[in-house]
């Protein structure tokens, strides 16, 4: 275990004036309140907050982010309080630590909803101060390298987490280091029978190749230092065993097909010098085509820049090469850590001033939670932050050449959210590189992308599925909620209109307005579009307005006479007035054809079905939408009272797109061979398709038989009976409503 003048050691080496006393005091705070505890492999528990530490002078950080690496787990793990820890350490020191102790463990398996939200306090917490991100990745860098001691299924838990999120986001911060040893780390616990196997392939490679990278290494310097770049520095390396297990598994290859396992880093002094490394290298050896990469010129987000090619270099060997500034390497490794994120004040107290906002990799962080903020369930926030995570990028441009960074595979859709939501939301059509393109192209490194928009336009529900972006797909979602809360909002207005006409009242949604809290709706629309869902009755609006009011709710039934009904008032009044049914008495709204409802409302068949050429009448149901009737259905008889519900629908159907509806046929036959078979090709001749069959033996003789059918239309299915019915095997057989 580290000790205590060490870690003091550690900081001063790169930081002389550090404040000696705040890191003395933070030890001796946590030693005192970790006390006793253990770690599970027997450790004294202070030996990991040391370890983190010391972790983060690796990162050359300064004092204040190290006395919060030893103090992080205080008030999480003893008598701590935030309170205490301002009074000795400041309430800079104290939001941090507050901050990590936020963090709950997460849990991929069972409790994904607690994972989504704690991973969005987390990003919270560092897009106010980036340095809870490094202490966090510090963290969880030392409790993977001890994870040995857990359980395996906690070790497999923590794995996939880590794999899942903090190694990505070490990446996406350009911490390639971090991300590299945590993917490693993970991998072992995850695959430990792949890691194995890739692991003695490599050492077998090693041996085989012994010296080889060094003869490489020789033979690079010596090139480059031949042609004027005395100060070069090579240094080459085997592949990791994840980035190898990763590129077999994505690119479906053995491990005797890789060909670039070997990786060369150049480093030249300045800019100029990388271009002439560059071209030096490309003179002396045969360059692999399609395997080059400026990220010099264009920059990755986290900051990584760099030229990548693939040679065929000495010995015959395909090599990968970087080369970059030592500079540029540094930010490599280091990534958001290596920028010089604070600066003394003048008074020279050390405490320093937040630059990490000249980082691109934070503007992204900050960016990307902004965006996601956008989702609504904690489910959306976690699926749209592993895919902003997880994507490579590819870069496009906007006519005035904007750039505009995107996860690859993303399409015009993505490109006009990541404008503005605004934009994504009017889009109609796009413009790749001057050529109109399908909205469904996916976006290359370097495509120009001019957006068609159109202010009448709604974005579709069904690019959901297209787009790969978390804030294009919050977005789409925001929208068809908006438009179908829209479309409800209109149905619920002209119900509460009919509703408080009958009752002699006027409706307005001014007067909704102080009713609001008894219906515990938050606004207007969303009380009206409640009516038209179903989930709220009219009446109750009504009454809620006019609390005074009493309600003269009426029943239809038939008087006895035919074509006339009764109507009895909750008064106990009974009218009689003509009709040829019941439907004639519905307070029915003029509704959009039912092929006109489906495109925003929710529109379902009863059980029976519901064919073409019936007389038909909506039912609003609370969470359904609207559910289509046949008139003649017993069922009906359950909304006598509601008649607010009743929404007069008709068929309207296009001749050159018709579909098949369902319907149900009760047959009762003898109970003899042959039987089924002679029902089965009365209905193929008619071309009627059968989508279940049921039989129940109801008699030593006799057999029921129900046929839920698909037909064209009401005279398809009255063919079916007429036919059915001539059959000597058949006793009888009708249509079905119940």
């Amino acid at each position: 275990m580290m000790r205590q003048y060490e870690l003091v050691e550690r900081v001063q080496k790169y930081k002389p004036d550090a404040n000696e006393a705040l890191l003395n005091k933070a030890y001796v705070y946590a030693m005192q309140k970790h006390g006793q505890q253990k770690r599970a492999s027997g450790d004294p528990y202070i030996s990991h907050p040391l370890e983190v530490a010391a972790i983060l002078t690796d990162m050359r950080l300064d004092e204040s982010t190290i006395a919060v690496a030893l103090l992080h787990d205080t008030i999480e793990d003893t008598t701590a309080t935030r309170a205490e820890i301002d009074e000795l350490f400041g309430e800079d020191i104290g939001r941090l630590v507050e901050g990590l102790t936020k963090i709950k463990k997460l849990d991929l398996v069972t409790k994904k909803a607690k994972q989504a939200e704690n991973l969005r306090k987390l990003l919270l917490a560092i897009s106010d101060d980036v340095r809870v991100l490094l202490v966090k990745l510090a963290d969880r860098l030392h409790n993977m390298r001890t994870l040995d001691h857990m359980s395996p299924e906690k070790r497999a838990r923590i794995s996939e987490e880590t794999m899942e999120i903090y190694a990505p986001l070490a990446g996406r911060m350009g911490m390639h280091d971090m991300r590299e040893e945590l993917e490693e780390l993970s991998f072992r616990h995850i695959n430990p029978e792949a890691h194995d196997t890739v692991t003695k392939r490599l050492e077998e490679l090693s041996r085989r190749n012994e010296g080889l990278v060094k003869k490489i290494e020789t033979e690079l310097r010596d090139l480059l230092v031949a042609n004027g770049l005395a100060n070069a520095m090579v240094k080459g390396r085997l592949k990791s065993p994840y980035s190898v297990f990763r590129k077999m598994q994505s690119k479906s290859l053995s491990f005797e097909q890789l060909s670039d396992i070997y990786g060369f880093r150049l480093l030249v002094d300045d800019v100029p010098s990388c271009y002439r490394a560059l071209g030096i290298v490309h003179t002396r050896w045969r360059v692999v085509p399609g395997r080059f990469k400026d990220y010099i010129s264009t920059p990755k987000q986290n900051d990584y820049r760099s030229l990548h090619t693939t040679i065929v270099g000495p010995s015959s060997q395909r090599i990968e090469l970087q080369i970059r500034t030592k500079r540029m390497h540094e930010i490599a490794e280091f990534g958001i850590a290596a920028h010089t994120l604070y600066k003394d004040g003048a008074n020279g107290n050390g405490d320093g001033e937040l630059l990490s906002r000249e980082s691109n990799a934070y503007s992204w962080l900050r960016h990307t939670i902004e965006a996601l903020a956008e989702g609504d369930s904690p489910e959306e926030f976690l699926e749209h932050t592993k895919l902003e995570l997880f994507q490579d990028q590819v870069f496009c441009f906007t006519p005035k050449g904007k750039l505009i960074a995107l996860p690859r595979g993303a399409t015009p859709i993505d490109f006009a959210y990541a404008v503005h939501t605004n934009i994504g939301d009017t889009t109609v059509g796009a413009k790749i590189n001057g050529r109109i393109m399908p909205l469904v192209t996916r976006l290359t490194n370097g495509d120009e992308v001019e957006i068609i928009r159109s202010g009448v336009q709604v974005p579709p529900a069904a690019w959901e599925e297209i787009v790969v972006t978390g804030k294009s797909r919050a977005a789409i979602r925001r929208a068809t909620r908006l438009a179908i809360r829209k479309q409800y909002a209109g149905l619920g207005h002209r119900i509460l209109e009919r509703t408080f006409e009958r009752a002699g009242k006027v409706f307005s949604r001014d007067a909704l307005k102080p009713a609001l809290h008894r219906l515990g709706q938050k606004d207007v629309e969303d009380a009206i579009a409640a009516v038209g869902r179903g989930e709220m009755s009219s009446l109750d609006v009504l009454r809620a307005v006019y609390p005074d009011h009493q309600d003269e709710r009426v029943t239809v039934k038939p008087a006895g006479d035919e074509g006339w009904f009764n109507v009895h008032s909750a008064s106990g009044m009974i009218f009689k007035i003509p009709g040829k049914n019941k439907a004639d008495l519905v307070d029915g709204i003029e509704a959009p054809p039912i092929r006109g409802l489906a495109a925003n409302v929710e529109v379902h068949f009863a059980p029976t079905g519901a064919v073409p050429g019936d007389r038909i009448v909506g039912i609003m149901e609370k969470g359904r939408g609207i559910t289509i009737y046949p008139i003649q259905s017993p069922i009906l008889q359950r909304f006598d009272d509601e008649p607010e519900r009743w929404i007069d629908v008709r068929w309207d159907l296009d001749e050159a797109n018709k579909s098949r509806f369902a319907a149900r046929v009760l047959i009762n036959a003898l109970n003899e061979p042959g039987t089924l078979a002679k029902v089965a090709q009365t209905v193929a001749d008619v071309d009627v398709n059968i989508r279940i069959l049921n039989t129940v033996r109801v008699a030593a003789d006799f057999t029921e038989m129900a046929l839920d059918v698909e037909v064209w239309d009401l005279r398809q299915l009255n063919q079916l009976l007429v036919q059915l019915k001539e059959l000597d095997c058949i006793a009888t057989v009708k249509r079905l409503y119940e």
